[in-house]
């Protein structure tokens, strides 16, 4: 049991950007303001409290934040910076916020924030206590019952727009998209977006979990799209590639000359800067020409034009009361927890304990998966249009495919297979 002294509440943002930001940050402020307690707002994530310097902060006040949450993007700007790889760096967090008086603190992040949250607990011993904002448009933190983490909504409701509008693109010219969505980890974003905006086909990493993967066969399934596609008489069409796919083909994505490999202070595989999509449309468009077909790709990453949208309603109100309830934890007189992650269930502020959300296996931050034999993914998987295991079967699907292609039913079976 921990009894809070006085002191101030510090709010720290890590990671990537994701609309709602500012509305956690200003919900917290007016929280604590109301009840007399100074807010120190860290600036650039752990990026200078890491090195022990203490003079990139800003005090906050309601006049501060009066309408940021209406805003996308930080006003406390964010970084990747990782305390968490070097002992040193953390005692140096420590330190830094015992030096601003910093008795509470509110980080706002993803999995490796969420991960910098716990270890700045447990290297403070009690004498600061963290309540951690799950903030991720990956939507791929373990919160019970699918409740999304903050800046998802948003970021699906835009990007499902571009869909929509690139579809009609496709439409108007004839031709295929390649899009390659953010989510490093798991396909929330891309199966969302392709829901929304009326993909022909998603490809999330899920589905390939006990499946050897290549760039070849990730080409056959967008290719087998387009030709079933063709069968209905549509001749356009949009592929969305998850950025986590990428990662299951990472080491043959390094042999390539477009591909300069780099890694984040977490130790991922920057998967933002390797031109996946534009690696999927030159295979596609190889393979097309061998066969003297008219090829027709175009390849387009959808991604940081999400992070910074203004957000939805849902993520103003969400944020709204994400920020409160980790002022409110962080307040109380007592506190069981001193490193919790803030999760809204059944309209009511719920603290989880930090080690709770680790993985058992990596002792990091467990992350949330889309789950391949649930109803939702089904029913996404429903209005897809690709070759199924069952068509290879079907004497009459094989000879219409092989009508278009002029390809026996052999070679069509070992090419989709």
């Amino acid at each position: 049991m921990n009894t809070q002294k006085k002191g101030k509440i510090g709010i720290v943002v890590g990671g990537g950007p994701a609309p709602g930001i500012n509305g956690v940050i200003g919900a917290a402020t007016i929280e604590a303001s109301r009840r007399g307690v100074e807010v120190i707002g860290i600036l650039d994530g752990f990026k200078w409290i890491s090195k022990g310097d203490t003079t990139h902060t800003k005090t906050l006040t309601p006049a501060d934040v009066e309408e940021i949450r209406f805003k996308g993007g930080s006003i406390l700007h964010t970084s990747r910076e990782n305390p968490t790889k070097d002992p040193e760096k953390m005692r140096a967090v420590v330190d830094s916020l015992n030096k601003l008086g910093i008795t509470r603190l509110v980080t706002i992040g993803g999995d490796d924030t969420a991960f910098s949250a716990y270890k700045t607990s447990e290297y403070a011993n009690g004498a600061i206590c963290v309540a951690h904002v799950p903030k991720t448009i990956d939507n791929d933190l373990p919160l019970p019952d699918s409740i999304p983490t903050f800046g998802y909504q948003t970021a699906r409701d835009l990007g499902g727009k571009l869909i929509k509008n690139l579809l009609e693109d496709a439409r108007t010219t004839r031709r295929w998209y390649i899009v390659v969505a953010m989510g490093r980890s798991a396909g929330h974003l891309a199966l969302g977006m392709g829901i929304t905006g009326g993909a022909t086909i998603t490809l999330i990493p899920e589905e390939f979990k006990n499946t050897s993967l290549s760039i070849e066969t990730i080409c056959s399934l967008i290719e087998g799209s387009k030709l079933k596609a063709k069968m209905a008489g549509q001749d356009y069409g949009i592929a969305i590639i998850a950025e986590g796919v990428g990662e299951l083909v990472k080491e043959e994505l390094a042999k390539n000359p477009l591909v300069v490999v780099k890694y984040d202070e977490h130790g991922h595989l920057r998967l933002a800067e390797v031109p996946f999509g534009l690696i999927l449309k030159r295979s596609l468009d190889t393979a097309a020409e061998a066969r003297k077909e008219k090829a027709g790709y175009v390849d387009i990453t959808i991604g940081y034009e999400l992070r910074c949208a203004d957000p939805v309603p849902f993520d103003i109100e969400y944020t709204h009361l994400l920020g409160w309830a980790a002022a409110d934890h962080l307040l109380h007189e007592t506190i069981r927890d001193t490193g919790v992650l803030i999760s809204i269930q059944a309209e009511k502020s719920v603290p989880i304990p930090l080690p709770e959300i680790l993985d058992v296996h990596t002792g990091k931050t467990s992350v949330r998966r889309v789950t391949i034999d649930s109803d939702h993914y089904r029913g996404a998987r429903a209005l897809m249009t690709r070759i199924e295991p069952s068509d290879l079967e079907d004497p009459a699907m094989m000879k219409k495919l092989s009508d278009i292609t002029g390809e026996d039913s052999s070679v069509l079976k070992k090419r989709f297979a």
